[in-house]
């Protein structure tokens, strides 16, 4: 057992492993995947305990802002300072608190108020606050003019504001302007820069997201891809296509979300990248796409995993490997499963979420011995 190193553990939802020494967190991640994938071994990586995350969504309430209660989502603990978070988040958290010590917060059981969220968010050298506000407020109006008195005041160099629906409990939307600086961050991964907005998602812990980077890296690199084509499904802002189009023919960069196709095209071009594009779709309709061959894959999928279209396509495509990225180590499970065509080559374990039971895992998939050599 461990002393856990936060005041709120146990009445906060979050870091509910903080009672466990950090060796016993990772013996227990690493069996959960060795489960999911059977006979490989399992390489595991980590980085800091605390101070990893780079965005904390936190929530306004009458006394200032905070986390929602464990196992109450309609209660709100108090935080005055989150263990987990990037040290520069609770800085900015310290200033938005002493700015609405006391705000019109969003009721969410009488659906009034104005303050919902504060989103803050660093990357490098960057940060950025969305404040998110319910539109129809009464007192809207003055709560953005506090808010744009503030970003003068704050060190942030980026200020928004984000209306999201009251009968929803989202914090990004597409509706926001900006009061300071741009709704773009910056991080650079493997000598390659990457723009992103601050509405999207990006990977929270920026340390671990390179070390999987140049995993990802290393594994393509084992083989002679020269002539083949990387297809980069749910590929996001296209970090990993991106990174590892030098080692592709071409690349095709995969997504459903039309701002992040939008952000893989800007950050293609602007890292002078001339053999991948970025398409807009659902990868269920994978089977519209004619991809050349000899295929590799880079598959990326939320935690529901693939849709059986998409596998069926897989199945039918045969890659030449595929390198799956799963933040569900029991839906991964599920997905390999139906797979049949192809076995567990490489797994490893990146712990994107220490004090939590949350983790990233990275499978190397390879033919089957039988379907080697046997791909239409």
């Amino acid at each position: 057992m461990a002393e856990p190193g936060c005041p709120y553990f146990g009445q906060c939802g979050g870091c509910t492993m903080q009672h466990m020494e950090y060796p016993k967190q990772l013996e227990q991640k690493k069996a959960a995947l060795a489960n999911a994938i059977g006979d490989c071994p399992v390489e595991v990586v980590s980085g800091a305990e605390y101070g990893y995350r780079n965005r904390m969504d936190f929530i306004f309430h009458s006394g200032g802002l905070g986390l929602r209660a464990r196992g109450q989502w309609d209660r709100i603990i108090d935080v005055r300072r989150c263990r987990i978070a990037d040290e520069r988040i609770n800085a900015l958290l310290e200033q938005v608190r002493g700015a609405f010590p006391r705000p019109d917060f969003f009721d969410i059981k009488k659906r009034s108020g104005t303050f919902r969220y504060a989103i803050i968010r660093t990357s490098d050298e960057e940060s950025s606050i969305s404040f998110v506000l319910s539109p129809k407020s009464s007192r809207l109006s003055q709560a953005i003019e506090s808010i744009k008195s503030f970003a003068q005041e704050s060190s942030a160099q980026n200020v928004l504001v984000t209306y999201v629906p009251q009968d929803t409990e989202e914090s990004v939307s597409s509706d926001y302007f900006v009061v300071k600086g741009s709704d773009l961050l910056h991080k650079a991964y493997l000598g390659k820069r990457f723009s992103y907005s601050v509405q999207a998602f990006f990977q929270n812990n920026h340390t671990l997201a390179e070390r999987m980077q140049e995993y990802c890296r290393d594994v393509l690199s084992s083989f002679s891809c020269s002539e083949a084509h990387l297809l980069d499904l749910y590929g996001g802002v296209g970090t990993f296509g991106i990174v590892d189009a030098d080692l592709f023919k071409g690349v095709t960069i995969v997504e459903s979300a039309q701002p992040a196709v939008e952000a893989a095209k800007r950050n293609i071009a602007g890292n002078g990248i001339k053999n991948a594009s970025a398409v807009l779709m659902d990868a269920k309709n994978l089977v519209r796409l004619d991809l050349p061959s000899p295929l590799f894959v880079i598959t990326d999928p939320p935690r529901s995993g693939m849709d059986q279209k998409t596998i069926h396509t897989l199945n039918t495509l045969r890659p030449e490997a595929m390198v799956y990225i799963s933040c569900n180590v029991h839906q991964l499970k599920k997905d390999l499963m139906k797979l049949k065509r192809y076995r567990v080559a490489r797994a490893a374990l990146f712990d994107l979420f220490p004090q939590t039971p949350h983790s990233e895992a990275i499978v190397l998939l390879e033919p089957l011995p039988a379907e080697k050599g046997s791909a239409a």
